[in-house]
């Protein structure tokens, strides 16, 4: 007679059952497997990871790309001719997208530490391609609309490459316990895993040598704070180009006023940074004959019949209509449009500079051939120190010189030391992609648009003197770098970081080979003998008979089919009696 050993009780395995269900569908002990991973699914296991490094980089793109978002609004506004905050959805469906990814790469990694067969389930599939193809297209988009965004990765690697840096290492320290496991399990895959893994540890622990940022540095050679300078006013907390939006500006300590000028159809320079009247007033209730009318072909007479405050309570452009009081609301709801000669009133009360662009009118225009001499007459008029006015066009600049000597002469494009010096010219304005470390230490450098802390602060360490910001509000309380490191304190920490690190991974790696030699020197029958539970033969018979007829409906055929499929052992001890 043969008497068999009872079946072994096997705890449920939560935990597992949800990690390989989430990302197989694979919710039953048969259907898992300990088997080497298809090559076809490890390709999607590869393209799952480039997936997931792109959509990282591109929401590392759109995070620090924060400080230009009025700027892309502006773009999609030209092209399309409605005004909208189309960084929205774009933040939504990348923060969606990376989220959704992130969380298939760490239940691909706990499958790889549990020693689980990688298996992505054909919708995961089809999310990922998505997620993929629809970061492509914007990647793309981006290049061709935008192409000059690119350049804030590199800057702003200037202001986190460091701690970037130290949680990159942190987050390879993490993964050695995986590929430790696998080494000490003699996986196939652990030869590749453990160089891949070996090389980025010593990529990383040299890294440092190519982070170079201004803010490693001594405090003692700071140089005094930037001043910063009001565009188009305060616009993010009153409608731009607007006395109100000036005033405010003011209100947060600017140093000067930037704005956009243009000639009227009679002479009258006037800010305005479009070239139509739509965005920024109710000309398509006042004169909805002419709202796709340039904005110079208006008479000043027209143009102060236009409200130009109504639509910034309406479009709400920054999200800040909400923190404003009754009186700032009522206020901004009838702003005018504002004259370049009201500007420098204002500037020359309160001592400011300004620092205008002016637009030459089309060639139809009355004022075509004298737009210069119109603007020079309305500076003359305004009774603004000269020495207050940054003049950038670059038209007649001999004329200029003659009439109003004492104006600062300002270009808006990079020269070279020598041809600004054989112009006449003292000052740049320049966006901040623009300008290197020589053209700053050089020249007197004013750059545009810096609206965020970390920004101001790269640009403070490399030792501009003046920056245009949308944000004074925002900068005003950035009286100190957000981080400043002397490079011996820095070095000090890069060192201590790759030793810990080292120190860990080959903790790990020694931990992981004890840890499983002491699994393998016990035998299998014995860790099942062991694990068997005392229990009464008729508590036995009844559990075996739920495990079997449970397993039977959910459609196996039997107990031995069942621990096959799972990689248990089906044990059994054959007595042979007489």
């Amino acid at each position: 007679m043969v008497k068999h050993q009872p079946l072994q009780v096997y705890e449920r395995q939560l935990c597992l059952s949800c990690i390989t269900g989430i990302y197989g569908c694979r919710w039953k002990r048969y259907q898992r497997s300990h088997d080497d991973t298809t090559k076809w699914e490890l390709l999607w296991s590869l393209i799952l990871l480039l997936t997931f490094c792109l959509l990282l980089v591109w929401f590392y793109f759109w995070w620090e790309a924060h400080n230009d978002y009025n700027e892309f609004n502006w773009f999609l506004y030209n092209r399309s001719g409605v005004w909208s905050d189309g960084t929205a959805p774009i933040l939504a469906t990348t923060a969606a997208g990376f989220t959704y990814v992130a969380f298939l790469m760490v239940l691909a990694l706990c499958h790889i530490a549990l020693g689980q067969q990688l298996n992505l389930h054909w919708l995961h599939k089809i999310g990922v391609t998505a997620a993929l193809l629809t970061t492509i297209v914007g990647v793309i988009s981006v290049n061709q609309t935008w192409r000059q965004e690119w350049d804030v990765i590199p800057i702003s690697l200037q202001a986190t490459g460091p701690f970037l840096h130290l949680g990159a290492l942190a987050a390879v320290t993490a993964l050695s316990w995986i590929v430790a496991g696998q080494v000490t399990r003699a996986e196939r895959t652990s030869t590749f895993a453990s160089v891949s893994i070996l090389c980025a540890l010593l990529g990383l622990y040299v890294m440092p040598l190519y982070i170079t940022s201004p803010c490693i540095m001594e405090p003692a050679d700071l140089k005094p704070r930037p001043d910063v300078i009001g565009q188009q006013g305060a616009p993010m907390l009153a409608p731009e180009n607007t006395l109100w939006s000036f005033q405010r500006a003011l209100q947060m300590n600017v140093t000067g006023l930037e704005a956009d000028v243009t000639i009227s159809v009679d002479g009258v320079p006037f800010l305005m940074h479009d070239r139509t009247l739509r965005r920024t007033t109710d000309v398509e209730k006042v004169f909805p004959d002419r709202r796709m009318d340039e904005a110079s072909s208006f008479n000043w007479t027209d143009l102060q019949q236009l409200n130009a405050g109504q639509w910034f309570l309406q479009d709400d452009p920054f999200w800040t209509v909400r923190t404003l009081s009754q009186h700032e609301t009522a206020l901004i709801a009838n702003q005018c449009v504002c004259s370049l000669e009201q500007l420098l009133r204002l500037a020359s009360y309160h001592n400011s500079t300004v620092v205008f662009r002016l637009r030459r009118p089309p060639p139809e225009h009355p004022c075509y051939d004298s737009w210069i001499n119109d603007t020079l007459q309305a500076v003359q008029q305004s009774g603004v120190p000269q020495s207050l006015v940054m003049w950038t066009p670059d038209e007649h600049r001999a004329q200029v010189r003659q009439q109003a000597p004492a104006l600062i002469q300002t270009s808006v494009e990079k020269l070279s030391p020598q041809s600004l010096n054989q112009s006449g010219i003292s000052r740049l304005l320049l966006r901040y992609n623009q300008a290197s470390t020589e053209d700053i230490r050089h020249v007197n450098v004013t750059l545009y648009t810096v609206n965020e802390p970390w920004l101001y602060s790269v640009l403070w360490c490399s030792g501009v003197s003046s920056v245009s910001s949308e944000a004074p509000h925002i900068l005003r309380k950035v009286p100190y770098p957000i981080w400043l490191m002397r490079p011996n304190g820095y070095c000090l920490i890069w060192v201590s970081a790759d030793l810990i690190s080292f120190v860990v991974v080959i903790g790990i790696f020694v931990f992981q080979k004890y840890r499983m030699s002491g699994m393998h020197s016990y035998n299998p029958e014995q860790i099942m003998l062991s694990a068997t539970v005392r229990r009464s033969s008729r508590d036995i018979s009844v559990m075996k008979e739920k495990l079997i007829f449970s397993e039977v409906r959910n459609g196996v055929g039997s107990a031995e089919e069942l621990y096959a499929d799972n990689d248990y052992d089906y044990y059994t001890n054959q007595g042979i009696g007489q």
